[in-house]
């Protein structure tokens, strides 16, 4: 070799098999926990996210970026998300991967190929934290909107963090909502098909649709009840109705900014249901789990943010690495 030509190095790359090898759930949470109230304390830089839409494939992709300040790495994700034609009967598909960059020299450090994993464990933590810290502590049956891998992730890490006596799975395809039921019953969790008015009744209701429009009554959820929507990150998307929001005592945001461009509580503010500055950042009721009365609604509107998927990232990256 000449001795002007360049070194060339392989680019590490790690699949979805040495990932989640390398990962707990325990990890994920604590991970997670951390980058929320990172975030929330301003100790993060997180760019807006790109979007784009493919409505003839009923399809979305996001790329998001992020950084928590001090810390060795940032990332740049890709991720997308492609939910079947509607009536087509195809299944959901998401993929992705992770590019982690060393945020002292700019030099990609891996890719970690995960097909969209960590992604849906990012989302599955963020979740279960904020539905676990905002909901009343006697709250024990959850209503699932959404038939996914994502609702299936919110049910079991949440049931890690508290007990769960029943869930009431909701979808618009009654055979993914039974199939979904069977698959909790694996868990080892108690699970059944039920209507959207009787979702809407639990003490705890996450949400976790590609929506256009709300899954739910407003006046169908009760007094006590937490809420969490997940599906709501793009502003054509809405799962939660404004009317929810007015009836709320305590909103949440893991991104004020964010929500308000395309998350559900930017719909509720644009309806005059709520002000815009009646949030409080998500992360700073992990730090300190809220006062809330035992007949207060609250709410909790979670965008995604790319600092967490930096954290989590970098995280499996060491873990792989040592």
């Amino acid at each position: 070799m000449d001795a002007d030509t360049p070194m060339t190095t392989t680019l590490p790359v790690f699949d979805t098999g040495a990932i989640e090898t390398a990962a707990t759930s325990r990890m994920v949470l604590d991970t997670v926990r951390d980058a929320l109230i990172a975030h929330a304390e301003g100790r993060t830089s997180v760019p807006p996210p790109l979007h784009m839409d493919f409505p003839q494939a009923n399809g979305d992709c996001h790329v998001k970026a992020g950084w928590i300040t001090d810390t060795a790495d940032f990332t740049v994700k890709i991720a997308t998300g492609f939910y079947g034609r509607p009536g087509s009967g195809m299944p959901s598909h998401h993929h992705g991967l992770v590019c982690v960059i060393s945020a002292d020299t700019g030099q990609i450090r891996a890719v970690l190929n995960d097909r969209g994993l960590l992604t849906a464990w990012r989302t599955a933590a963020a979740g279960a934290l904020v539905t676990h810290a905002m909901a009343r502590p006697t709250a024990l049956t959850l209503g699932l909107f959404g038939t996914g891998e994502q609702a299936l992730l919110q049910a079991v890490w949440l049931a890690e963090l508290r007990p769960i006596s029943q869930i009431l799975v909701h979808g618009r395809n009654p055979h993914n909502a039974t199939a979904l039921c069977e698959e909790l019953h694996k868990n080892g969790l108690p699970a059944r098909p039920a209507s959207a008015q009787q979702a809407a009744g639990s003490d705890m209701i996450i949400t976790t649709t590609p929506a256009t429009a709300p899954v739910l009554d407003a006046a169908d959820v009760r007094e006590g009840t937490h809420v969490t929507g997940i599906g709501t990150d793009m502003p054509h998307k809405n799962e939660l109705p404004p009317e929810l929001f007015h009836r709320a005592q305590l909103i949440a945001t893991d991104d004020h900014t964010q929500c308000l461009h395309h998350g559900d509580f930017g719909h509720a503010v644009r309806a005059g249901a709520t002000a815009q500055d009646s949030d409080i950042a998500a992360g700073l009721l992990l730090k300190t789990p809220p006062d809330r009365p035992d007949t207060a609604i609250t709410v909790a509107d979670l965008t995604g943010v790319g600092a967490l998927d930096a954290a989590l990232a970098s995280a499996v990256l060491d873990h792989l690495t040592r």
